[in-house]
């Protein structure tokens, strides 16, 4: 079993420093090729990062274990805002006010109801899929005309700053970033969903439930370490547009293209449970967003106190 847990770690830690190689190889390569930073941003650097998440979800669809492809988005969008949001405020409070979201959190508001009503309606399939990644070309089509009329501070993507973007090393260095992502991912996903399988079958639980707890952890953990030391860095603000926006990527491109590919199942477990926390995590921003409220230390005990009861729940009930 230990060997297991082992592989699984493994198969992450892959999956991370490939998903981070193929950012950087495809953001260098798109620069060199003359594509503005915005556009690069809002598109490469957003499915780069949200790789690893998507080839998990693929290989578990393919190898007929649904349970963790959707437990893995659900779990994460979960995760998202009760660690992810809760833990950076224990060490930093985070202003709402400093980050306009409204429109954001309205998408991915909509995004989370959208996906909801097509699990409840049966399989996404490929026409839902298609309906999921249409939204999502409306909303970067839509993020990518207001940001160039007007740039909010700590809201937009730091365009001087390009996550991954060094136009200093050479052509070759490039290609071996590209190189080890494509080859990196898929083999991250194939350790991580096959360890996870298995520890599934040792532990006499479900798929979902391992793609809801260590999946769903495991890939939401650069976020973490992001938001982290943003708020050592005294700029826990940027944590709540980075969460939203992460969360409505989630829902649209990677079960948006996962369906395109072999139709998601969303198991009975899920929606009978998991699905409303998700929906009731996402409502939970609402007065941070419209009213202003500040994250403080004490609202960051209380998320994280929500996560572990979530988790206590999933595991044991």
């Amino acid at each position: 079993m230990a060997t297991e847990f082992l592989m699984a770690g493994l198969g992450l830690a892959i999956l991370l420093l490939s998903g981070d190689s193929l950012v950087r190889g495809a953001v260098n390569l798109s620069l060199r090729l003359g594509v503005p930073k915005l556009l690069v941003s809002l598109t490469i650097v957003a499915f780069g990062t949200s790789a690893p998440e998507l080839l998990v979800s693929l290989k578990s669809v393919l190898e007929g274990v649904p349970g963790i492809a959707v437990g893995n988005v659900v779990g994460s969008n979960i995760a998202n805002v009760l660690l992810v949001l809760g833990v950076p405020a224990l060490v930093s409070s985070i202003r709402s006010t400093a980050c306009d979201a409204r429109k954001s959190y309205v998408t991915m508001m909509l995004a989370s109801v959208m996906f909801a009503g097509l699990a409840l309606t049966g399989p996404i399939g490929l026409w839902k899929g298609m309906g999921l990644l249409a939204l999502l070309a409306l909303i970067l089509g839509d993020t990518y005309l207001a940001v160039r009329r007007a740039r909010r501070p700590g809201c937009e993507p730091d365009l001087e700053a390009l996550e991954g973007a060094d136009l200093g090393i050479p052509v070759w260095q490039v290609i071996l970033y590209l190189l080890v992502g494509l080859v990196g991912l898929p083999f991250g996903a194939d350790l991580l969903v096959d360890s996870a399988v298995l520890i599934a079958h040792d532990f006499g639980v479900s798929e979902a439930v391992i793609g809801l707890t260590l999946v769903a952890i495991g890939t939401s953990l650069p976020e973490l370490a992001t938001t982290v030391m943003a708020a050592v860095r005294q700029h826990a603000e940027v944590a709540l547009g980075n969460v939203i926006g992460s969360n409505m990527f989630n829902l649209l491109a990677i079960i948006g293209t996962t369906a395109v590919v072999h139709p998601v199942a969303v198991t009975a477990e899920i929606m009978r449970f998991d699905l409303w926390v998700m929906l009731g995590a996402s409502v939970l921003l609402f007065p941070f967003v419209y009213l202003g409220l500040d994250i403080s230390r004490r609202w960051g005990l209380a998320f994280i106190g929500l996560y572990a009861s979530y988790l206590t729940f999933v595991v044991v009930g």
